[in-house]
């Protein structure tokens, strides 16, 4: 390839496999590099410093850093070359690959020329919070003019609006040591956790090569060896270890209670031919102990203009010529208050780049690397500040001075470079540590919060814990794994002195210092927020920005800290920290969804075994929990109104056929479940017979009620329970407690057989006509098959347990069969029915036929704050039992109370307005506001059976107010209505089946 178009890559060394060269677009431009690069890295190749715009100024950008702290440089990246974009993408997290079609953000008309730029000459009227001062008058201008040019101007990429074409993936795993991080910290306390060969290991690291800042180390040895032979034989054995999962690629960017940790994996973005395989997968990981060796972050200096593009921080310069061989410069200043960039500057020399070093130290201040540089030929410039940096789309020069004895800044000088390298520390990530709600504490001698208390099962090594020594690392990488170990290992460098915004002599109201690169937060933003009040370090992040967005405070987190602890002369420990949330690093939607795409979205559509047929007869659906049933049956012309009318009318006069399969099914089995039921329900059932079914109504451990349904007694050890739609889950969990906790002692099992049947309700006068002759096995007769009672048989030929039960009032059956078998038993009863009218009905003409009867609905007719007595179900609570879950509560004088809202009906003066559910009643409109509400409307319907609107209410001291007149809340203003009984209608039915 020619070096013409690498005019930045280095002969020979890094990482990087040059007999497989690739190319990359960017802004439409070809990029040249090789398989190992990442887009950063071919960027700086080229000769490109300008990636990027400012969010705020739109001020030129460039690279920062090599990995998942870099601020500036974020892509657009097209990855399967469909045009389906995805924004937001930092290049140096980007591994390259052949074609891939990136481009720049937040500029217009482009990159090199951005109309947008004309902000900075608006600077001072754009300081931090100018959108809360200057948008609040004149108030009308909010929606038409304000709202939408600042909605426009937000964000940094652009939505995309096509679909995601990808596939994304979930797994679940447990392990008993999940290692964060794969720098020298974490390879030592993978391998040594997963010496034994039995304790399960997962080593996670984000980026796509393991070794952490060794990756770019070339000159440190581990006992004897170079750093890279160490990594390379580590990472060895730990793949060749069954019990050990290594997972590159990996971010971890949740910590959550009882070790639960997110993860999220790229896949396929790296590979040139993907295939079928998902573009990520989230892991969610339950770790028995977690290892953090997350490490940290270098520290920028903040001096005027140091955002320009090719000021960079001095361990991505080592990175980028050590890893990937690129010069980021031909002439580069180190600006440094810290030994380790003194290693950058070495390495940078040693690859024959003109080096100058400015260390704000003073000379007696720093270390031994001072004379070994100079040794090497470099100008080292100690005592020095930055004044500026110099240049336009790139840098071309920093200005300097001597800091005199007395403080003053001397002569200032230039010095010409094409790349600064800034050092100004190194902040650990403990980003991990404080979402597990660890407890942080301050390190003078480091400047830099560390963790101290862990609160889970978790320990932090190497220097995300503030320790730099290689030999240390590494031996704390192995004590957070289970074993001692000693190594010999190069010394590294650590000296160290704070400093946060370099002193200048500068005019500070004209000075562009940036804290935060990624929201243009200057330190003047900071000066400007402790003036005008601002002393909580969270209120200073929300005002500026700071901290915020990508950035989650890696770069600029402590030099805000330490910049407001100056400004208010308080010790930085009394600041604190800004609150670290998850995720550590974005994350894509389409991970955290997974496989649940379109109308799935996060939560599986549950369907009934009927659901095609539904669709076929034109069922509009409803959802009701995760189930999708049919609400009602249109025919051609008709409105929902005259749908559930003509359904009601054929339930009441002929038959219908309702799809009730989605009722929560428990089994509860075992020579206790008796007693067991005895105790979850508020009636009796030790008594109930073989064969017989009776209503159950369940409260909640504070006496108010939870669910009801039908439960009938197959055997003396065997009940099948039925539950509201949505209400299974908790029932069944409400029970496991009990059973678990409370009397473990009883013998009883609970299964849950909800998807297990399949369940058909035939209601109507002609119930029995159609469905007897499909049965077998069972005597149909009323007095054989009385109301309320269950049998076990044969219908269309398929295994049965058949109810006599009834939601309507009317005659009514309830067909329970396999769900495989559930379609042909509905078929079939659906081709008997044809010769008696039968109709299929919805969930709003079951709403409307209960209502009609008085029959509730847990959820509709409860609040919860509702007991059976106010239901008007004092009789289902069992005076003689010795207990059940409630009775304690029930006996609290407030639950029976006076002025407690009961169930009543309600009929509005003019009987074609129907009443809002949730509409508040009251006595009189004519009284102040705020009014007295009696209670509320729970259900409201109009019925073509009762020729009028019907409604239920909650009404306080509702059975003693029956007659009464009150008013209830519309729209308009007020409907009157009479008080009634919540029984507005009586099924005709034969004696015999009374």
């Amino acid at each position: 390839m020619s070096a013409a178009n690498q005019p930045f890559r280095l002969p020979s060394g890094g990482r990087i496999d040059r007999s497989k060269p690739l190319t990359v677009t960017f802004n439409g431009e070809t990029l040249h590099g090789y398989k190992g690069d990442t887009v950063a890295s071919m960027l700086l190749a080229s000769g490109r410093h300008l990636v990027g715009r400012s969010f705020k100024y739109h001020r030129p950008r460039g690279l920062l850093g090599h990995g998942s702290d870099e601020p500036n440089a974020l892509l657009t990246v097209d990855w399967r070359g469909d045009g389906a974009t995805d924004p937001n993408n930092r290049a140096t997290m980007v591994e390259a690959r052949n074609g891939l079609v990136t481009r720049s953000q937040n500029h217009w008309p482009s990159l090199e020329f951005d109309v947008n730029a004309i902000n900075g000459f608006f600077s001072s009227l754009l300081s931090a919070g100018f959108y809360y001062k200057t948008f609040m008058w004149p108030k009308s201008f909010w929606d038409k003019l304000y709202e939408p040019i600042i909605r426009k101007a937000a964000g940094l990429g652009e939505a995309p609006t096509e679909p995601d074409s990808d596939r994304y993936a979930n797994r679940h795993a447990h392990c008993d040591v999940l290692v964060v991080g794969a720098g020298p910290a974490g390879l030592s306390a993978a391998l040594a956790a997963s010496k034994n060969g039995t304790t399960r290991v997962i080593l996670a690291d984000e980026g796509f090569a393991l070794g952490g800042t060794l990756l770019s180390d070339v000159s440190s040895t581990i006992d004897g060896k170079p750093a890279q032979t160490w990594v390379d034989e580590t990472v060895a054995m730990l793949d060749a270890r069954e019990n050990v999962v290594i997972l590159p690629r990996t971010t971890v960017f949740g910590y959550y209670n009882h070790n639960h940790i997110a993860m999220a994996e790229r896949i396929a973005d790296h590979l040139d031919t993907p295939g079928d395989l998902p573009r990520e997968r989230l892991w969610q990981v339950r770790a028995g102990r977690v290892v953090l060796a997350t490490g940290s972050h270098e520290r920028p200096l903040v001096f005027d203009g140091n955002d320009k593009p090719g000021v960079m921080l001095a361990s991505a310069v080592q990175a980028y010529v050590n890893r990937w061989a690129v010069a980021p410069g031909r002439r580069i200043v180190f600006a440094t208050s810290d030994a380790s960039a003194y290693t950058a500057a070495l390495d940078a020399k040693a690859a024959d780049l003109d080096v100058t070093l400015v260390d704000v130290r003073l000379e007696v201040d720093c270390g031994p690397e001072l004379a070994e540089l100079r040794g090497q030929g470099v100008t080292v410039l100690a005592g020095h500040t930055v004044i500026a940096a110099t240049g336009r789309k790139w840098v071309d020069g920093l200005v300097v001075a001597p800091i005199e004895g007395n403080g003053r800044i001397g002569a200032h000088r230039t010095l010409p470079c094409d790349c600064v390298g800034l050092s100004g520390g190194w902040t650990p990530a403990v980003h991990l540590f404080s979402q597990s709600r660890g407890k942080l504490a301050y390190a003078p001698d480091l400047d830099a919060f560390l963790p101290k208390t862990s609160v889970q099962a978790e320990q932090s090594a190497g220097a995300c814990r503030g320790i730099y020594d290689l030999a240390a690392v590494i031996a704390g990488g192995a004590r957070a794994g289970g074993e001692e170990i000693t190594v010999e290992a190069t010394p590294s460098r650590t000296g160290f002195q704070p400093m946060r915004v370099l002193p200048t002599d500068a005019n500070p109201g004209k000075v562009k210092a940036f804290v935060d690169f990624q929201n243009d937060v200057t330190a003047k933003d900071i000066r400007l927020a402790v003036k005008e009040g601002f002393v909580s370090i969270e209120h200073v992040k929300r005002y500026t920005a700071t901290g915020m967005a990508n950035d989650q405070g890696k770069t600029s987190n402590m030099n805000a800290l330490g910049f407001v602890a100056g400004l208010r002369d308080v010790p930085i420990e009394a600041v604190g920290t800004t609150t670290f949330r998850p995720p550590y690093t974005p994350v894509t939607f389409g991970a955290l969804v997974g496989p649940a795409r379109g109308a799935n979205l996060f939560d599986p559509i549950r369907t009934t075994p009927m659901h095609d047929w539904h669709v076929a007869q034109g069922a509009v659906f409803e959802p009701v929990g995760l189930w999708r049933r049919a609400r009602y049956y249109p025919k051609p012309g008709e409105d929902m109104a005259a749908a559930v009318a003509r359904e009601c009318k054929a339930v009441r006069t002929g038959v219908g056929i309702f799809d009730a399969t989605t009722l929560g099914k428990i089994e509860v089995v075992g020579p206790d479940a008796a007693e067991f039921m005895n105790r979850i329900y508020t009636n009796a059932w030790l008594k109930l017979a073989p064969g017989r079914c009776r209503y159950g109504l369940m409260l909640r451990e504070d006496g108010f009620v939870m669910d009801d349904g039908v439960v009938a007694r197959l055997a003396d050890d065997r009940f099948h329970v039925t539950t509201t739609s949505g209400g299974a889950p908790a029932v069944l969990r409400h029970m496991e407690d009990y059973l678990q906790t409370e009397w473990p002692d009883l013998d009883v099992f609970l299964t849950s057989i909800t998807e297990q049947y399949a369940v058909i309700a035939l209601q109507g006068p002609k119930a029995r006509e159609v469905l007897e002759p499909l049965v077998e096995d069972i005597d149909m007769g009323a007095h054989a098959f009385p109301h309320m009672a269950v049998r076990e048989g044969r219908v269309a030929g398929v295994p049965c347990r058949l109810f006599r039960v009834s939601f309507t009032g009317e005659l009514g059956f309830e067909v329970n069969v396999p769900a495989g078998e559930g379609e042909a038993v509905w078929k079939a009863i659906w081709e008997r029915g044809q010769a008696f009218g039968i109709t299929p009905y919805g969930t709003e003409a079951m709403h409307v036929l209960r209502a009609e009867v008085g029959y509730v609905v847990v959820g509709q007719e409860t609040d919860g704050t509702v007991v059976p007595d106010d239901l008007g179900m004092g009789g289902l609570v069992s005076k003689t039992k010795p207990d059940f879950v409630g009775k304690r509560s029930l006996a609290r004088p407030y639950l029976a109370s006076e002025g407690r809202k009961q169930l009543v009906g309600l009929l509005t003066k003019t009987s074609d307005d129907v009443l809002d559910e949730g509409a508040q009643i009251v006595e009189t409109p004519d009284q102040p506001i705020p009014m007295k509400m009696l209670g509320h409307v729970t259900s409201s319907y109009h019925s073509a059976n009762c020729g009028r609107s019907i409604a239920m209410a909650l009404l306080a001291n509702g059975r003693a107010r029956k007659g009464e007149t009150l008013f209830v809340t519309t729209p308009t203003g007020f409907a009157e209505a009479t008080v009634t009984d919540p029984v507005f209608f009586t099924p005709e039915r034969q004696a015999a089946d009374a």
